[in-house]
């Protein structure tokens, strides 16, 4: 016979190691993200001897400055279960708005208007906020999907792009553009240092204001959200300017870090971006995820990225394997999602 204490003891094991498997399925989608990025880091270390040094770290680091940049504000999409297909267009507009306000060598065949950099920095930000404005005002007052919305956007943003620059390329950028997106300071390039800051204020917007709470709340559970008075159309506006603004900062600093304003000069970061945010775990459907979850994206797309440059491989397979990680990503938040569903049944 097996007794009391044993039983007890028994069922104390089985209820322990049920809540550990509730946990560890609850936790997937954070989890499966770092996983691979330590899988990532230790495989191209030992793959390539060039890839494990100081200076690859900070070319790494370098590389998803622009990328990291964007996805702070697409965090804040996501998290309320919308998305953003204009923030690479955006990011290229206010790219371009901002050369084209900046008096240009006179090699430069375009027509623009030459401001001083303080204005053109504030009419280049001003663009990118009333962009984002009007997919707030398509999603929450005409009713238009955010996808359906912003894909708009995507080709408007391109138009106005086309029509600043008429194929042509600009050079200039105010001075603080250049330094921020070009310069470093003790070694340290400024333009890590910008999305570093963006990032954490991302992060403590997120995890320790009101309007952070109400961000998960829209995500989790509009109808609650607005059961509960919150006004969901509001935070619906805020978190698509914001994604705007970030963007229209990335794509500044992102010219003066490339040294060039041109069209389509963004069109792979609309992809970077997304990737980031959902690789690092963020929902698709909303509610659950973060900077941090955005942060290990960012980390693992950089780590892959410079780290296939690093081995000998055929420069089309890499597009393929990027396409397979993205693929892997939406696997696991689909069924992490599913698993919480199951659970909450």
């Amino acid at each position: 016979m097996v007794s009391s204490d044993g039983a007890v003891a028994s069922s104390e094991n089985r209820k322990g190691t049920s809540r550990f498997t509730a946990w560890l399925r609850s936790q997937m989608r954070n989890i499966a993200p770092f996983l691979t990025l330590i899988f990532l880091t230790v495989f191209f270390a030992v793959a390539s001897p060039s890839f494990a040094t100081i200076d690859n770290v900070g070319n790494i680091l370098t590389q998803v400055s622009v990328t990291g940049i964007i996805a702070v504000g697409l965090t804040f999409v996501i998290l309320c279960a919308e998305i953003d297909l204009s923030i690479a267009s955006i990011a290229n507009v206010t790219g371009i708005a901002v050369a084209y306000f900046t008096a240009q060598e006179s090699y430069v065949n375009i027509a623009n208007i030459p401001l001083p950099g303080w204005a053109a920095i504030l009419l280049a930000l001003a663009l990118c906020a009333g962009l984002g404005l009007v997919n707030a005002l398509g999603l929450t007052v005409i009713g238009i999907p955010s996808f359906i919305m912003t894909l708009a956007m995507m080709q408007i943003a391109a138009g106005i792009s086309a029509l600043l620059v008429r194929g042509q390329i600009a050079y200039k950028v105010p001075s603080l553009v250049a330094t921020l997106g070009s310069s470093s300071i003790g070694g340290i390039p400024w333009i890590v240092i910008v999305a570093a800051l963006m990032l954490l204020a991302g992060h403590i917007v997120l995890t320790y204001t009101r309007f952070g709470r109400y961000v998960y709340m829209v995500g989790g559970n509009r109808e609650a959200a607005e059961y509960s008075g919150l006004n969901v159309k509001l935070i619906l506006n805020s978190v698509m300017i914001i994604a705007a603004v970030c963007s229209g900062i990335g794509g500044m600093l992102g010219v003066a870090h490339f040294g060039s304003a041109q069209q389509n000069e963004f069109d792979t970061y609309l992809l970077d971006s997304i990737a980031a945010v959902v690789v690092g775990g963020t929902s698709l459907f909303g509610g659950r995820g973060g900077i941090g979850n955005t942060i290990i994206g960012l980390f693992v797309l950089g780590v892959l990225n410079n780290g296939l440059d690093h081995v000998s491989i055929d420069s089309f397979l890499k597009i393929l394997i990027r396409g397979l990680i993205l693929l892997a990503a939406l696997v696991i938040n689909v069924y992490a999602q599913r698993l919480r569903e199951k659970t909450a049944d």
